[in-house]
């Protein structure tokens, strides 16, 4: 049996649509994966959520079946979930199942793959949960830290370097937006020119992270493709988003498909700051919503316990 922590993340990081993603740290559910003698895999429970007990029609169920076929194991899992992260939150409840069924399968392997090596397993997790096996949250479930989807095809994820004083700052209304609609209404062609401002924000991001840069990092946080298309599905987004820069945030913008928003900061104090200042937009609103302060996770899915 091995008990694990598997960790929220913030995909796209506004310039990176389906590329960029962040592990979060204090952010995730826990899940207990058995080994079986019996073949195949079982969703024995689901604490904290509404969601199905079908391995077929579950994320977890679905990422355990893809590992298991394409290595031929001769055993069987038992998966029992406890979920912190709602799902239809944005800050990827089912990249952190698919992730986590995967590192628990792993463990009982008597020569372990790589964490790279098990993300296009979790990625089928997210074909079944929006339509699309993207990968910019399992890879940072996974892996840890930053992460850049080089190339999808073939599949090449690169970790990036995590600079010590970044925090995010996340608010998540509680409203549900799942991510097959909100990819529903995203154009799929852009102008030249959108193009060539998102391909300079990514390359900024990235050289930001690098030279520890929090200023760029901060510019490179722009979206002009995808984010003025989902702003509008998200209650009082432009405000908290003004807010948050306006009280220090380096950053601000959609987290995953929403309705979640992220915002980067430099040291805790000012993303505590951040909090208190979308704290304020939404308290009076009438919509439910929770607030989440994070370093970043540099480990990905954590083995808690293994018996």
């Amino acid at each position: 049996m091995v008990k694990l922590f598997c960790p929220a993340t913030i995909a796209n990081l506004s310039c990176g649509f389906d590329v960029l993603g962040l592990c979060l740290e204090s952010v995730g559910d826990e899940m207990l994966v058995t080994k079986t003698t019996r073949k195949g895999v079982v969703i024995k429970e689901i604490v904290g959520a509404d969601l199905p007990l079908e391995a077929e029609k579950n994320v977890a169920g679905v990422a355990a079946m893809a590992m298991i076929e394409a290595l031929g194991l001769d055993f069987g899992v038992e998966i029992t979930l406890y979920k912190n992260i709602k799902a239809g939150s944005g800050i990827g409840s089912s990249a952190a199942s698919a992730a986590g069924a995967v590192v628990g399968i792993n463990e009982m392997l008597y020569k372990p793959l790589p964490r790279k090596a098990l993300v296009p397993f979790a990625m089928q997790g997210e074909k079944l949960a929006s339509g699309a096996a993207h990968a910019d949250n399992v890879a940072p479930a996974l892996l840890g830290g930053f992460t850049l989807i080089r190339s999808y095809e073939p599949l090449d994820v690169i970790k990036m370097h995590t600079p010590p004083d970044l925090y995010a700052t996340v608010i998540h209304p509680q409203i549900e937006l799942k991510t097959a609609d909100s990819r529903s209404i995203i154009k799929q062609q852009v102008s030249l020119k959108k193009a060539i401002q998102q391909w300079g924000n990514v390359g900024g991001f990235v050289c930001g992270l690098y030279t520890e840069d929090y200023a760029l990092i901060g510019n490179s946080l722009q979206d002009h493709i995808v984010e003025p298309l989902r702003a509008m599905l998200i209650p009082h987004f432009e405000e908290v988003k003004q807010a948050a820069l306006a009280n220090g945030a380096l950053g601000c913008g959609i987290s995953g498909s929403g309705p979640s928003i992220f915002s980067l900061c430099k040291g805790e104090s000012n993303a505590r700051k951040v909090a208190q200042a979308m704290h304020e937009v939404y308290k009076d609103i009438g919509v439910a919503f929770d607030i989440h302060v994070s370093g970043v996770n540099d480990d990905g899915v954590r083995v808690m316990q293994v018996d």
